[in-house]
């Protein structure tokens, strides 16, 4: 329903090709460093196996599919696209991407002494689970999103300080160098618990607020200053816009209480499978652990 209605918008703004140039040359500088030119940074780095190639290349596709594709134009019209948007960016991109990039080029990164001792202090996990739901929190204050989404450079700003601060969040639990890792499997756990009450302010301010919170949705002239952001000003100044409800056909409230609710349903969902994940492991590990029962002779 939104991709007929959004057409008006034209190919740029729906498939955003340069943003599509970005990816393709991050996928390309990826190949060129893990593979032929990898010699070049460690004569004894291998290459990387076929898993972690297949994840960080689906980090890619899912980079463009939620940065490039017509679901960023929609995050500017509709706050539960804007949530959709959030909960993959910050919540899969990076666990994709930490695992898809091989340990030796993790190690060359900590190896360089500002940035280990920086990255030493944000992923330890008290600081680095505060600093992202902290910076996320901050973000969807009506006044900060609003900003955000109204000035392009601070959009940009704003959106790669909390996507580094999401890495440093996962870093504990997901970092290829395992001593940088939890190592205890029930603080792994109460990690992701713990992940999930401190975002819930935020979403439950956005769920139950009796009123519209962000201009950027329902203000037309603050609508249009955000949809700027991913769509030609001489595109803009050629079509008659009456407001966010042209799309999407829902009242900017309801819209607004669905954004929270998604936003909640997707991180448990996403924690969730991590947590299976967390928990089977250890599963395994305590088995392994179990001396087998002697045969009896």
């Amino acid at each position: 329903m939104f991709l007929g209605k959004i057409e008006v918008f034209g190919f740029r703004a729906l498939w955003s090709p340069y943003y599509f140039l970005f990816v393709l040359g991050l996928a390309l500088l990826y190949y060129l460093v893990t593979g032929p030119y990898r010699h070049k940074f460690s004569k004894e780095a291998p290459l990387p196996t076929r898993s972690q190639q297949t994840f960080f290349y689906l980090a890619m596709v899912l980079l463009y599919v939620i940065k490039g594709s017509p679901i960023d134009l929609l995050s500017h019209i509709s706050l539960m696209a804007h949530m959709v948007q959030m909960a993959f960016y910050f919540l899969v991109f990076p666990i994709f991407v930490m695992i898809g990039i091989p340990k030796w080029v993790w190690e060359k990164v900590f190896q360089v002494k500002l940035l280990n001792v920086i990255l030493g202090v944000l992923t330890k996990p008290l600081v680095a689970i505060l600093l992202f739901n902290g910076l996320f929190s901050i973000y969807h204050i009506p006044a900060i999103l609003d900003f955000s989404k109204s000035h392009d450079v601070a959009h940009a700003i704003i959106s790669t300080i909390i996507l580094f601060s999401a890495f440093c969040m996962w870093w504990p639990l997901f970092s290829p160098l395992e001593e940088k890792q939890i190592q205890n499997s029930l603080y792994k756990i109460f990690y992701i618990f713990a992940n999930g009450v401190l975002i819930t302010p935020a979403c439950g301010l956005i769920i139950f607020a009796e009123n519209p919170l962000y201009a950027t949705y329902s203000d037309v002239q603050a609508w249009v200053d955000a949809l700027s952001l991913c769509v030609p000003v001489e595109v803009l100044q050629g079509l008659s816009l009456s407001g966010p409800e042209l799309f999407t056909g829902i009242e900017i409230k309801y819209d607004q209480q669905a954004g929270g609710i998604i936003m909640k349903v997707l991180q448990e969902i996403i924690y969730g499978i991590i947590l299976g994940h967390v928990f089977f492991n250890w599963y395994k590990k305590e088995n392994r652990a179990i001396d087998p029962i002697p045969n009896q002779s």
